[in-house]
């Protein structure tokens, strides 16, 4: 079995950090997804550390972002809330609501991007043998920015020339590519080397 006891401990943190935090709307539920990622994307870069110089560097990020995305996902559930709430009190309400709810989702594509990024990077720069689970993460973490970036064309349905449509594809198309990159380059190792243990073990 891979890995030591700071796994367990993330988990239990991240569960603890997502307990108060309501999952019914599509932000909300990506934004913990996200922070899971990052989770995995700290445990990694931590237990590379002996061998790697930017682990400890990569690993504060990841938890920065961690962080991040759990206040994000509390301030998207209010955002959805308020944005319902705000149907019928008139044009201006439900536009002030909408807007809210089309930024925030902006704001966890490009965090989620952020993760996937350092995935990427643990997955080219990590412990050899966890190259799986780094790929998992950038996988999971892709999958938030495109729901974020869903979520923002949603909310701007009747603004097409809003730039924040562009800026939510840029952040999608960004955690795509780095994405790619840890998934190619574990697929490339694993088929170099033969087949190992399986990813998540260590769980």
């Amino acid at each position: 079995m891979r890995g030591n006891g700071n796994s367990s401990a993330w988990m239990s943190d991240a569960g603890r950090d997502h307990a108060g935090a309501g999952t019914d709307a599509g932000g909300a539920a990506a934004s913990h997804a996200g922070a899971l990622a990052a989770g995995v994307v700290r445990a990694l870069a931590l237990a590379a550390a002996d061998g790697w110089v930017n682990g400890p560097g990569v690993a504060a990020q990841a938890a920065s972002l961690r962080r991040r995305l759990t206040r994000l996902a509390v301030e998207d559930a209010d955002a959805y809330a308020a944005a319902r709430a705000a149907r019928g009190r008139g044009d201006h309400a439900l536009g002030a609501a909408l807007d809210r709810a089309a930024a925030l989702p902006l704001e966890i594509a490009r965090t989620a991007a952020d993760v996937v990024s350092l995935a990427a990077e643990v997955a080219l720069r990590g412990d050899p043998g966890r190259r799986a689970d780094a790929a998992a993460a950038a996988l999971l973490a892709d999958a938030a920015a495109r729901v974020g970036a869903l979520l923002v064309e949603a909310n701007l349905a009747t603004a097409p020339g809003d730039e924040r449509l562009a800026q939510a594809h840029a952040a999608c198309e960004a955690a795509a590519a780095a994405a790619s990159r840890a998934v190619g380059h574990e697929s490339s190792v694993r088929h170099a080397s033969g087949p190992g243990p399986a990813a998540g073990a260590s769980w």
